[in-house]
């Protein structure tokens, strides 16, 4: 029997010593067990029933819409017309991350998307730390998508019925309201749909992202017509600092590609369709983007831009002097924005799942429904506290907000594709990233860059949302983490 008053040196000659501090936050989740434990959670397990077309309809679904129909009015005052190159740069910066996600996702296709990748090189205590960051991005984006949702709802009810839904009600404290009903509801909305199941959510989502592609392509053959090139006099007003600003906030926009790995435990062959989802649908939406930004620009001088989350539908209005242009994207937008909170959402759900399976959140998030294969309570208590965080908090420090940790989870993703290409070379990879290290280190030092183009406000906020953080998995993760119990075995 171990003599519990023996000296450490003699107890660790008597029995095995547990390992310190260093090597526990350290310790690493082998990519076989990963891949091994897809799908499982408490009470059942998730189903496998999406194929390419579903996965990359969830990726435009959570990317598409939100840049355009909510942040651009948001971005045009940052950067004036050159919000097109903050496009672009933000694009590009989005794109060499894809490529180390392409390639994580199709060499270990789970749930936990970046927060599973950095377990499995980087160690826990990263692994950690880059979950957080997603529920950060993920939750935070939801409310912020939400918010932009009401307002397209209030230009369709005043095109259509002549009565808006009054500011107290459609805003948010400090933006003239009490409370963003709205926004509440389009997330409630969601939730309705995400409980029926995967398959049942990706069905409503590819019509959605149909209906969203059709308005944008229609609001640029209608702006095409007041295109004025005098717009575009002073291409760059506020200088190179003002291009990044706003390419910092528009990158909240590129999140969707993403949201196609965090399927990777319910797609039918996730090694195949992952990579190509992301890939796909991130070209589409880069060039969606640049397009409707250059026209909305071209069509209304940026100075006019005044922080409306509903650009688009009085560009329509002011172009064609009809408000029933304007009216019918306003209607285009409630569906695709909807389509945003969905798939966003769904991402949110599926990453806290992977993280409960982990023993590094409460079990109430693993638990997955007999009948639909959906973790509902997970889904729930998220929707809830998204919908509460969209009716109180005005969009301008959301996306911020989402930007700093979307950022921060990227840059992980390409430390992390290079540290797997060096501990674990022969592994099969159905994507490889082109001229790696280079890539993976250019789109790292884009995120650091654009991260550094955030306001002070946004960081204090991300370093008080981290402190939070590491002090839960401290009290709660670190004690319970399921590698931990099964190492002490």
């Amino acid at each position: 029997m171990l003599d519990q008053g023996a000296p450490p040196q003699q107890r660790s000659q008597n029995g095995p010593s547990s390992p310190g501090l260093g090597a526990r936050l350290m310790r690493r989740k082998p990519v076989e067990r990963l891949v091994a434990e897809g799908g499982q959670g408490e009470g059942g397990s998730l189903r496998r029933s999406l194929g390419l077309w579903q996965l990359t309809m969830i990726s435009i679904g959570a990317t598409l819409g939100t840049g355009i129909f909510v942040v651009l009015g948001e971005a045009v005052p940052k950067a004036g017309p050159a919000v097109t190159l903050s496009f672009v740069i933000a694009g590009l910066t989005a794109l060499f991350s894809a490529l180390s996600y392409a390639e994580l996702a199709g060499t270990i296709p789970v749930s936990g998307s970046s927060y599973s990748y950095a377990y499995a090189t980087m160690g826990e205590l990263v692994a950690w730390i880059c979950g957080w960051c997603l529920v950060l991005e993920y939750g935070v984006s939801v409310a912020a998508v939400a918010v932009g949702w009401g307002e397209y709802l209030n230009e369709l009810l005043d095109g259509t019925i002549g009565v808006t839904i009054p500011a107290a009600l459609s805003a948010p404290p400090g933006d003239g309201g009490v409370f963003n009903l709205p926004a509440l509801i389009v997330v409630l909305l969601a939730m309705a749909f995400l409980l029926g199941g995967a398959r049942e959510s990706a069905r409503a989502n590819t019509v959605m992202v149909v209906v969203k592609i059709a308005a944008l392509v229609l609001f640029c053959a209608i702006g095409i017509q007041g295109f004025r090139s005098g717009n575009y006099e002073n291409f760059m007003p506020l200088g190179m600092a003002g291009v990044s600003a706003a390419g910092a906030t528009l990158f909240f926009s590129y999140i969707g590609f993403d949201a196609a790995s965090t399927a990777g435990e319910e797609a039918k062959n996730a090694q195949r369709d992952l990579p190509r989802a992301i890939m796909l649908s991130l070209v589409i939406v880069t060039a969606l983007y640049v397009l409707v930004a250059a026209v909305a620009v071209g069509a209304k001088p940026w100075q006019r831009f005044t922080d409306s989350e509903a650009a688009l539908a009085q560009i329509m209005r002011e172009v064609t002097g009809q408000t029933f242009w304007g009216t019918l994207l306003a209607f285009c937008a409630v569906v695709a924005i909807a389509s945003v909170v969905l798939t966003v959402l769904y991402g949110q759900t599926r990453i806290l799942f992977a993280m409960s399976r982990d023993g590094l959140m409460p079990k109430v998030f693993g638990r997955v429904h007999p009948k639909s294969g959906a973790p509902r309570a997970n889904t729930l208590i998220v929707s809830l506290f998204c919908g509460v965080l969209a009716a109180a908090i005005p969009l301008g420090q959301l996306a911020d907000a989402t930007s700093i940790g979307t950022l921060f989870a990227f840059g992980l993703v390409n430390i992390a594709v290079v540290v797997l290409r060096r501990t674990r070379p022969d592994m099969p990879r159905t994507f490889r990233v082109p001229l790696s290290p280079v890539l993976p280190a250019l789109g790292l030092g884009l995120c650091i860059w654009m991260m550094g183009s955030l306001s002070t406000v946004t960081w204090v906020v991300f370093g008080v949302w981290m402190a939070v953080g590491l002090v839960f998995y401290f009290v709660y993760g670190h004690r319970r983490s399921r590698l931990a119990t099964s190492e002490a075995k």
